[in-house]
């Protein structure tokens, strides 16, 4: 469409009543027509998440919006009919909410489905080729965001999608629309996300206007495959509008991605924030061919929006304030560094809250109330947050008005953990669930000799009854860093920090080369090691060091991986944007390191993003994404622990508080 007649609202009050089977014809210019009504705030927020061309034709709606959206009087349209009203489940979709309808006329084996506002404006798109549809066609990797892949067990209507789709993803559902722009040149940004390179042969795409054909996708530069971690850009040459959208298909004729926005939301462009895996949202500076800039923050509605005042939002930090509590003592963090010049902005909300009571973890062995270190949401339940504390605590968080609190349930006040044999106190750092519920503990010593390096992995059974636990397995690599037995409490205490659980099934998916083989790792190779590796940070240089842990005791090295940050403090492997998270705190500027394995088979550093604006640089040692299915308006928790409870300092809200809580895309 060329730029100066951008308004999707225009064209379909020039349409109106041009409708026939094949769609909504352009038949002429009308001189006086009733006005289409006015599409409802957010709209682009609502994005088709599921359809079966089975039993009954139901297709789901999800918002990933943050306020409600009205779809009264929308329809739909397919391959062989004009649009047509439906009998939503409400009329209204809430902010991270689902409805559901049947198709009024059915849909066939191979289909298209197109939702309208009641004004005309398309709202979202999807078209499958024979059998796609069934048993669903649905978003995996996110809700409203993720790529479009046919589910392997029985559709989720009403409900997150996760439960349905397969552990891994075709490689052409790697590729996402990334960005776009509707400003002049009407460029559009492919990116993949894969291990391999796609073949874009035969693909195509199309705009919001139901009378344009779809397009061969050209790129500027004769491309004709995107490689792995790379771009590929094409201008459209059907054009894009102030409020339109692009829609991505493949050559076999399924779609691939979408995007759409309000008016002016694809100026100066339209970007994904995180990087080809978060939602859209209008940037502040377009980067086509390029990692998206993702700073600031203008709305995620792609309605231009923002804080009013033509520039980014400041953000907030909410909460906390109170007295220290006797013998509750911060320590302000020192060796603070810079974040790397290549660091991208948070890309998550702007506001965090102070989320803990002052000076809450408070310890027999730790009555200065500091030293909460790893933190780790448990997958198979993500109401729950484990936390581990450096004087051998460890505790098990829920959520209570707003803060993160002990589990009454499970101890009040933490329990003590202990090395093998109910000795020692762990100096615990990071901690992780594995692929069987238990939760595996970091040690860089025994504090009962700082001096000695002890730098261990321990498995504990939450389930254990009693308020001191001690570990079902041990596993010792002490002799693996000869660096850090100086006879120096502090070498000594540069040694394992964060540790993460990663499974077999995302290494295997993802072509991970064994450094112990050269070749492609091959689970069954090591039997006794269960379904994951776990990737311990090293805060002496910040790598990290892949082991095995094996059931007899004894365990499998995997070499080291560098990260790029001079230290690691705590480590996570997030399946909703199906990468592993090495954390540094002040030593880097607060910052955190997203990694993926590359087209060679090598786990490398993918984007890094600074912490948000507002939080203060200091100790922050822990860091935990919660699961994708938590999220709500197209966000999920985001959880820091700052070790030393410092905030900003005396006299600041921030002063003696241990957990923050952001947000961060889905």
């Amino acid at each position: 469409m060329p730029t100066s007649s951008h308004s999707r609202a225009g064209v379909a009050s020039v349409c109106a009543a041009a409708l026939t089977l094949s769609g909504l014809l352009l038949t002429g210019m009308a001189t006086a027509q009733t006005a289409a009504a006015a599409d409802p705030a957010g709209y682009p927020n609502v994005r088709i998440n599921e359809v079966t061309s089975s039993n009954s034709d139901t297709v789901e709606l999800y918002n990933a919006g943050s306020a409600a959206v009205s779809i009264s009087g929308w329809k739909m349209s397919d391959d062989s009919f004009s649009p047509q009203s439906f009998s939503p489940s409400s009329g209204t979709i809430p902010a991270g909410g689902f409805v559901t309808f049947d198709s009024p006329k059915g849909l066939g084996d191979a289909d298209k489905l197109v939702i309208y506002t009641s004004g005309g404006t398309v709202v979202d798109r999807v078209e499958w080729a024979t059998g796609r549809a069934k048993p669903a066609m649905a978003r995996c990797g996110g809700d409203g965001n993720g790529a479009w892949v046919t589910t392997t067990s029985s559709s989720t209507f009403g409900a997150p999608n996760a439960a349905g789709c397969p552990s891994s993803v075709p490689a052409a559902s790697r590729v996402r629309l990334n960005e776009v722009s509707s400003n002049g040149s009407d460029t559009v940004e492919l990116y993949n996300d894969g291990t391999s390179a796609i073949s874009i042969g035969g693909w195509k795409y199309v705009d919001g206007d139901a009378s344009h054909s779809p397009a061969s996708v050209s790129s500027s530069t004769g491309a004709t495959s995107i490689p792995a971690g790379g771009y590929l850009t094409f201008d459209s040459t059907i054009g894009l509008g102030d409020n339109d959208s692009v829609f991505l298909i493949d050559a076999g004729g399924n779609s691939i991605d979408s995007a759409t926005w309000a008016a002016d939301g694809a100026k100066p462009s339209y970007e994904r924030c995180a990087n080809a895996i978060g939602r859209f949202r209008t940037a502040v500076t377009a980067t086509p061919g390029a990692q998206n800039s993702c700073s600031g923050n203008t709305g995620g509605d792609g309605d231009g929006g923002g804080d009013g005042d033509g520039g980014p939002e400041a953000g907030e930090l909410l909460g906390g304030g109170g007295s220290l509590t006797s013998g509750c003592t911060p320590e302000a963090p020192s060796g603070t560094g810079s974040a790397p010049s290549s660091a991208l902005a948070w890309p998550g909300g702007l506001d965090v809250t102070i989320a803990d009571n002052v000076c809450a973890f408070t310890t027999s062995t730790g009555t200065e109330g500091r030293d909460l270190s790893g933190l780790a949401f448990d997958p198979a339940h993500p109401s729950v947050l484990w936390a581990a504390k450096n004087k051998n605590w460890l505790y098990k968080l829920v959520k209570s008005n707003g803060k993160w609190i002990p589990d009454a349930t499970w101890s009040a006040t933490g329990k003590q953990i202990r090395f093998a044999g109910g000795s020692g106190e762990p100096d615990a750092e990071g901690l992780t669930v594995g692929g069987n519920g238990h939760i595996y503990v970091t040690s860089e010593r025994d504090n009962t000799d700082k001096e000695a390096p002890k730098n261990t992995i321990m498995e504990f059974d939450p389930a254990s009854t009693g308020s001191t636990l001690s570990p079902i397995h041990q596993w010792d690599m002490t002799a693996q860093f000869p660096q850090l037995d100086t006879g120096s409490k502090d070498d000594a205490n540069l040694g394992f920090e964060g540790v993460g659980y990663v499974p077999d099934s995302w290494l295997t998916a993802n072509g991970w080369t064994d450094p112990r083989t050269g070749t492609a790792y091959n689970p069954a190779a090591y039997p006794l090691h269960g379904s994951g590796l776990f990737f311990a940070g090293l805060e002496w240089d910040g790598s990290l060091h892949v082991y095995g842990l094996n059931s007899d005791g004894t365990y499998t090295t995997f070499g080291s991986i560098p990260t790029g940050k001079a230290s690691v403090m705590d480590v996570t492997f997030d399946n909703g944007t199906q990468r592993l998270v090495a954390t540094c705190d002040n030593t880097c500027g607060g910052t955190h390191t997203f990694m993926k394995v590359n087209a060679s088979g090598a786990l490398v550093p993918d984007v890094t993003y600074t912490k948000p604006a507002v939080m203060p640089t200091d100790n922050l040692e822990g860091f935990a994404l919660a699961p994708a299915s938590t999220c709500v308006s197209g966000f999920r928790e985001a959880v820091w622990s700052d070790d030393g409870v410092y905030g900003f300092g005396a006299g600041s809200s921030s002063y003696g508080h241990a957990l923050y809580s952001g947000s961060f895309p889905c």
